[in-house]
């Protein structure tokens, strides 16, 4: 940095006007988790990550049986970075594998009565992510299952990447199908011939997440749920049809066990724990949500002690010192022993900041802010000194309140606003003009940020006719809620030419590997009461999707007539009105205006009701698919993926697949 030219001190200061990096940087959420995710010092609370991956290794490398499950409790008040470790974990595995990793975020758990069937859809939902082989975690496992299985046929054949078998599965699928040969029922014979004791339906539906077509329903079926009887047939699954909620409480901790025992046989497995204190919900005998998550811990714990657990798994629960002091460690039934075993019953507390560690957090938080804006700061902490940044050091904040007080003094001194104009209408126009100075190059790509704004300029038109759509209500309350996990951002509920509808938006800029999560959840209509699915994304990353691939799939799933949803593009120009709207809304008392009054003279001026985003995303859907890369390059594995063509019903010869 010291070669290059520091960028006027009036740009630096602009920026820094526009855009508070700090401001909710303290709070975690569980997209930081699965998403890009935070700066993060390494060795801030280095202890505690080191000791799950220690942990990792120690039930990786022992030949005992019973040292296959550990766990772990981490400890800290709110805001010293729980959160941020097991963030820190998930983004460390992702980068260099190691391990599957299961998030729980307890808050979000609806009915701790249903708790075992509440994480056997949590455990489904984790391993849909995304791992380090850029796949998703059921199909990294689903292709090492594959690859055994062809071994197991022809020892010479050489083993296939995850996104080989994903690029050419469906393809030998269907020509083993026409030759009278099920390819799936070859596969799961051969993988059962080493895994007797493991459900051979669960091995089944793994083995189908390899499907670009049929991963859905199989997660779906992974996950407890019912899939329709034309389509379990279809897959060779049961229906699961006619149960309870109750019947399926009951049978999820064996389903939970049979799928852990298959997939750390490939990989060893980290379950988090997370967010149990915020939860204040109680089961119908009493139990608090930290006690019902400390008996479910045991119950995991003991189910799978003695499995054949083949890479170990390591159980994290993340709580506040007096949870575990007054709660969960005075438990009976051996349930503290059974939470923390690696540790000895002793859990792993977290450290507060001092000095050197917040000026590195706020350096590296800094760093991002600069680099994105091509701006070079006369020093890396600018605005802030390093000796302000130590003296506050010096108190041990939390990392929470560190980053609150930096969100607070990320300022400098700017000449003050120009007198206000007497006129309410001429200080909101003053006002719009400001807000629409802003640089919204970080904004745009910022999910929450650009659906928070399309939300704002839906509000202001509620009880208005666009496009011939009355809007009756907007809900940012998606149910079910853990299903979702916040892909669709919000539902425009109204009626459209006498008919009743439900509008699912989702806005989503993050790599295609989310997108496909997204767009599963934004086609499924009957789990998420939608008449009607809107992706809202850039045009030059619609571009980039490949015809062969999952996400193009399910967009023409979305536009297909049956669905009748679509896809809208994110335009600058279209989004920065409504993001400078919302900004004078949030800052009304700066301006000496009420929020009343901006509304009032948003509809006097009609400016979010000819906003052309809003407009499109309420229009009646085109039906077309948007235009994306077109290479396909299936075509160039025809001759390495060749499917047999003999009639015959036995396992046959898969060396010609890979030749």
């Amino acid at each position: 940095m010291n070669n290059i030219s520091v960028s006027p001190i009036e740009a630096l200061n602009a920026a820094i006007q526009n855009h508070n990096p700090f401001t909710k940087a303290g709070i975690v959420k569980e997209q930081d988790i699965w998403g890009k995710g935070f700066p993060d010092i390494p060795t801030l609370n280095a202890h505690a990550s080191d000791a799950i991956f220690q942990a990792v290794e120690k039930v990786q490398t022992t030949q005992s049986s019973q040292e296959k499950v550990t766990s772990l409790v981490l400890t800290a008040q709110q805001g010293m970075g729980k959160s941020h470790i097991l963030s820190r974990t998930r983004h460390r595995l992702e980068s260099n594998g190691g391990a599957l990793f299961v998030y729980a975020s307890v808050n979000n758990y609806t009915d701790l009565n249903l708790i075992k069937y509440q994480f056997q859809q949590t455990l489904a939902n984790s391993l849909s992510h995304t791992g380090s082989q850029d796949v998703m975690q059921w199909q990294e496992i689903a292709a090492a299952m594959a690859n055994e299985g062809f071994k197991a046929i022809n020892s010479a054949t050489p083993n296939l990447s995850a996104q080989e078998l994903l690029d050419r599965f469906d393809r030998v699928c269907a020509s083993w199908a026409n030759k009278n040969r099920n390819f799936i029922n070859t596969l799961t014979k051969q993988v059962l011939k080493t895994k007797s004791n493991v459900d051979p339906y669960i091995v089944r539906a793994v083995l189908w997440t390899l499907s670009e077509s049929e991963t859905p329903f199989a997660i779906k079926w992974l996950s407890g749920e019912e899939l329709d009887k034309s389509k379990a047939e279809e897959l060779g699954l049961p229906a699961n049809s006619g149960k309870t909620n109750q019947d399926r409480e009951a049978e999820s901790l064996n389903n939970v066990q049979q799928i852990l025992n298959l997939v750390s046989y490939y990989s060893p497995v980290i379950i988090c724990f997370d967010e149990i204190d915020l939860n204040t919900s109680c089961r119908d005998d009493g139990l608090t949500t930290p006690q019902v998550i400390a008996d479910l811990v045991k119950r995991l714990y003991d189910t799978l002690e003695h499995s054949d657990l083949g890479q170990g798994l390591v159980i994290i629960t993340v709580m506040m010192p007096y949870t575990w002091i007054n709660i969960v460690n005075v438990m009976t039934g051996g349930i503290p022993d059974r939470v923390s075993t690696y540790t000895q019953k002793k859990p792993i507390d977290l450290k507060y900041l001092n000095g050197d560690s917040l000026v590195d957090l706020v350096g590296l938080w800094l760093q991002d802010f600069y680099q994105v804006r091509n701006l070079n700061p006369p020093h890396p902490l600018y605005p802030f000194e390093e000796s302000q940044l130590r003296e506050h050091g010096r108190g041990k904040p939390t990392v929470r309140e560190a980053l609150n007080w930096c969100a607070e003094n990320f300022q400098v001194f700017m000449p003050p606003m120009p007198e206000l104009p007497e006129n309410p209408i001429e200080r909101f126009e003053f006002a719009l003009n400001k807000e629409l100075e802003a640089d919204i190059g970080e904004d745009i790509e910022n999910d929450s940020t650009i659906a928070k704004a399309i939300y704002f300029g839906f509000e202001t038109l509620k009880g208005q006719t666009v496009d011939n759509v009355t809007i009756d209500d907007i809900t940012a309350e998606i149910k079910p809620k853990i299903p979702n996990a916040n892909w669709i951002k919000f539902k425009i509920i109204g009626t459209e030419n006498g008919r009743a509808i439900k509008i699912g938006v989702a806005v989503i800029q993050s790599p295609q590997a989310e997108l496909v999560a997204g767009l599963k959840r934004l086609t499924d209509y009957q789990k998420f009461d939608l008449t009607r699915g809107c992706l809202v994304r850039s045009q030059s990353k619609i571009d980039k999707i490949k015809k062969n691939s999952k996400a193009y799939k399910l967009l023409e799933e979305l536009v297909s007539v049956e669905k009748g949803g679509e896809v809208v593009y994110l335009i600058e120009e279209q989004i920065k009105p409504l993001l400078a709207l919302r900004a004078v809304c949030q800052k009304c008392r700066d301006y000496n205006l009420t929020e009343d009054q901006i509304f009032d003279f948003i509809s006097q001026k009609q400016l979010t009701f000819e906003n052309l985003l809003l407009r499109e995303i309420l229009s009646d859907p085109s039906g077309e698919m948007p235009v994306v890369d077109d290479e396909d390059e299936n075509l160039l594995l025809e001759d390495i993926f060749n499917p047999p063509t003999n009639d015959d019903t036995d396992d046959g010869d898969l060396s010609d697949l890979f030749s």
